[in-house]
């Protein structure tokens, strides 16, 4: 159990007494605080004025400890960068891992109003500035007239103390402080089981697993030194190393981001929106790159098939029972027999998989994608050892050889992704897989799951830098470094890399991040939601969990398992998986459950045009595909809603998070709302019991909203939106409403960029009983678009059969009205001109 340290510190202006949460590799034990972790202040020297300069569109500003450079990235977003005079930690000069390669030069400058109003400087981006008084030094940034947020005593240098058993650790460390209002609420700081306002928290910045978490966790794979405020700015502590964060926790309206090495700079980023705060952030740290198609369909997963007869004989289960499935993951069985020992062999074991290219070759002919699982760490006792420390690829110790280090899998060296020769032997690795077929990559263990202090990483420009300086980045670097040779060596081809662990901005190359080993429990079902929304906000739009979760778990719990993949079907990826002993494949359980999750993952297949759509628009905004109930709502500044969600902006869903419920209360966002399954009607913005079974989940739909669909298909190989079913929900209040649909060809690279695509557009405008409807078609197209569509509309809620109903200049006689359930069927042939639809 972690306890509370007393820390001395030294800031620019305070010497402060903070409790300090674990070194990260190390048990620590607890240490009296006299002071009742209650702080105290020491008067220091502070930044004092002296002078500045404007040069080259960018801001500097001398103080009497270092320069501080202040730049424009967006018209949104400002960077301000530290340069000590007398540096206390390591690495200062590493670069930026968060800002992309479009943002690196700072295309954007201040525009000519920043100037001097007396004591002064204005830097100015858009409706977004800087002020930096002079007399005496502060620095502040506006959106518009308002503050969005001030530095406290900005830019800092001090000490850390780390007590653990016997030892003490002694860290310098380097940072910045900002004021906080007394109402501030903060989402961010990554991937923590602690609810959704994050504020209050003092929290390690180390990427780290943790194994069977269930209801809270403050330090797992992937943090983010990043936070998000109800006052719609985001802060980003620009830093890939050990670190922490202190949200208010060790002094009142202090918000500290602190690290051990790396930049000292950090990036301001306003909006009018909570979507428009991301895209100003993903503008600077990249957006995410459309997934091939088949990655948003139903994958088998297990830790692990141990035979290439135990992958086929799965999928033939699916293909029996019907169930849609379009991937299978091999875990680490592939390249050994045992668990122990074999890591970093990174080939096939000819006796579990004596035909790995006919197995590759007949899954991918039945519309099947095959994964592998890759780590960065090669064991000693692995069959490549020899050749990894004669390429020199290893990171190393201080004498220049392999650092090696015991872990569970056994004795290791890791991979140095932070150099041209390290890069370039694991890339081989990659190619030839590639070559044989894999068509998806799991890197796994990438926090690194073990990273020794002294470990030292090799840059491209041949500066050496500690594990520390570099250890959240690690993960980051590795996906940038596949994604990028899959771009050289497969074109035209998109990747699919799942990752659990990376930093901010790993979006860019193409991550999809997923929430870790969570216990195989209800504890371990219930943050699950917190855990993708969080993410999302800050870009990582495709974080997800192993359905029906991973760790432990003495025997099957039906219930719990039905929950989860019900879950599954409205979150970015659908991916069952967890330790053998429990199958994680539905069709290894009963008629029952089949019968049910069929259902599900068979809606799951329908919606393909709605879920392909949410991610094409992540790919242009970095909008999630999961959302917050506030994210439309300006004026909500409650930010702790953790229950449910929106499934892009059409669905509202409940998980079912507990055992042996009949009901649940459920409160529903401002306006009118369907229940998906029953079309029962409920007004938003109130607080419901909704009856619920073993059958279904509360999901409802928003009036207003158009799902386009699909009818049933088995692998995405089939997949064809020719018959397209196109659902509206009216109502009397919503008077105008508008909806679109986006498709490619489901794997061609930037197809978006090309032109590739088509965007189908929707609009209706209603009066009482009157509705009329355009429909509309954009883009050039693609391979195999089809050139016309059978278009099946269904209104629901619509109270009363239809005197006419009129597509184009013609009367539909054979509409379908059920007065029963109040929907209206009219189908019709679109040969995508512009089309009217009118209901009188």
């Amino acid at each position: 159990m972690t306890k509370r340290l007393a820390v001395s510190k030294v800031f620019l202006g305070i010497s402060l007494v903070t409790g300090l949460v674990l070194n990260p590799l190390i048990t620590v034990q607890a240490v009296e605080n006299k002071n009742n972790d209650k702080p105290y202040t020491i008067a220091s020297k502070a930044h004092k004025y002296v002078s500045h300069s404007y040069q080259n569109g960018e801001l500097t500003v001398t103080t009497t400890l270092g320069d501080v450079t202040f730049s424009a990235l967006n018209d949104s977003a400002i960077e301000a960068v530290f340069n000590a005079k007398q540096a206390t930690v390591s690495a200062t000069n590493l670069p930026s891992y968060t800002i992309s390669e479009t943002h690196q030069d700072h295309t954007l400058l201040f525009s000519k109003k920043s100037t001097q109003q007396g004591n002064v400087l204005v830097g100015s981006a858009g409706n977004m500035r800087v002020e930096i008084t002079t007399q005496p030094y502060s620095v502040s940034y506006f959106k518009g007239k308002q503050l969005l947020v001030r530095e406290e005593q900005g830019f800092y240098s001090g000490t850390v103390i780390e007590q653990h058993d016997s030892q003490t650790q002694t860290h310098n460390v380097h940072g910045v402080r900002f004021n906080l209002s007394d109402s501030e609420q903060l989402l961010g700081t990554g991937e923590r089981v602690l609810g959704m306002d994050r504020r209050g928290h003092r929290l390690p910045l180390y990427n780290r697993a943790h194994y069977g978490y269930e209801t809270e966790s403050v330090q797992m794979n992937y943090s983010l030194p990043a936070v998000m405020s109800n006052k719609q700015y985001m802060l980003l502590f620009d830093n890939s190393a050990k670190g922490w964060v202190d949200l208010a926790k060790s002094e009142q309206n202090v918000l500290q981001f602190e690290a051990v090495a790396g930049r000292n700079a950090y990036i301001v980023i306003a909006g009018d929106s909570y979507p428009k705060l991301i895209a100003n952030y993903t503008d600077i740290s990249g957006n995410q790159p459309m997934l091939p198609r088949w990655a948003f369909g139903n994958f088998a997963s297990r830790f692990g098939y141990r035979t290439q007869q135990e992958v086929m004989d799965t999928v033939a289960k699916f293909k029996a029972l019907n169930i849609p499935l379009d991937s299978i993951i091999i875990d680490l069985y592939w390249f050994g027999k045992d668990i122990q020992g074999h890591m970093g062999n990174l080939a096939w074991d000819k006796d579990a998989f004596p035909e790995p290219e006919k197995m590759l070759r007949e899954l991918r002919a039945q519309g099947i994608q095959p994964i592998l699982i890759t780590e960065p760490f090669i064991l000693s006792s692995s069959k490549r050892w020899d050749h990894a420390v004669a390429q020199k690829v290893l990171a190393k110790n201080a004498e220049g050889n392999p650092k090696t280090f015991d872990f569970y899998f056994g004795n290791t060296g890791i991979v140095d992704v932070f150099n041209d020769t390290g890069r370039n032997w694991f890339n081989n690795i990659y190619q030839k897989l590639a070559e044989q077929g894999v068509q998806g990559w799991w890197g796994d263990l990438g926090e690194p799951e073990v990273h020794p202090s002294d470990a030292l990483h090799t840059l491209d420009n041949g500066q050496q830098v500690s594990a520390d300086a570099i250890h959240n980045a690690y993960g980051h670097q590795w996906a940038k470094m596949l994604f990028q040779h899959l771009q050289t060596t497969q074109p035209e081809q998109r990747p699919f890399i799942l990752m659990r662990a990376g930093a901010a901005g790993s979006q860019r190359y193409g991550m999809v991040p997923w929430t870790g080993d969570v216990n195989r429990t209800w504890g371990g079902l219930k943050p699950q939601v917190e855990l993708s929304l969080q993410m999302g906000m800050f870009g990582l739009g495709y974080t997800h969990s192993d359905l029906g979760g991973f760790a432990g778990g003495e025997q099957f719990n039906k219930e719990l398992y039905i929950r989860w993949l019900q879950y599954g079907v409205f979150q970015p990826i659908y991916r069952p998986h967890g330790q053998e002993h429990i199958p994680s494949e539905v069709v290894f359980h009963d008629k029952e459950t089949q019968d049910i999750l069929r259902k599900f993952i068979e809606l799951r297949y329908q919606m393909m045009p709605y879920n392909y759509t949410l991610a094409y628009q992540n790919s242009q905004s970095g909008l999630p595909l999961m959302r917050p109930t506030f994210i439309d709502d300006a004026a909500n500044t409650d930010l702790s809603n953790k229950d449910n969600y929106l499934w892009g902006d059409a669905f509202f869903v409940h998980p079912i998070t507990s055992a042996n419920l009949s009901s649940v209360d459920v409160t529903l966002p401002e306006g009118v709302w369907f229940n998906y399954f029953t079309d029962k009607k409920f007004e938003g913005g109130k607080t419901h019991k909704v009856e619920v079974n073993l059958e279904q989940i509360p999901v409802f739909v928003k009036a207003g909203a158009f799902v386009p669909m699909v009818e049933k298909f088995q692998t995405t190989q089939n997949y064809s939106s020719e018959h397209l079913t196109l659902h509206y929900w009216a109502d009397n209040q919503v008077q105008t409403a508008t909806g679109s649909m986006y498709e490619d060809d489901g794997h061609t690279m930037n197809a978006d960029k090309r032109g590739e695509f088509e965007l189908l557009n929707f609009a209706a405008k209603q009066n009482n009983s009157q509705l009329g409807m355009l429909l509309m078609r954009q883009g050039k197209g693609y391979k195999g678009m089809p050139k016309a569509r059978e278009v099946t509309l269904k209104i629901h809620n619509w109270q009363q059969q239809p005197k006419q109903v009129k597509v184009g200049d013609q009367i539909i006689q054979s509409y379908d009205w059920n007065n029963k359930n109040s929907t209206l069927t009219v189908k019709f042939n679109w040969q995508h001109q512009p089309l009217t639809l009118q209901v009188q």
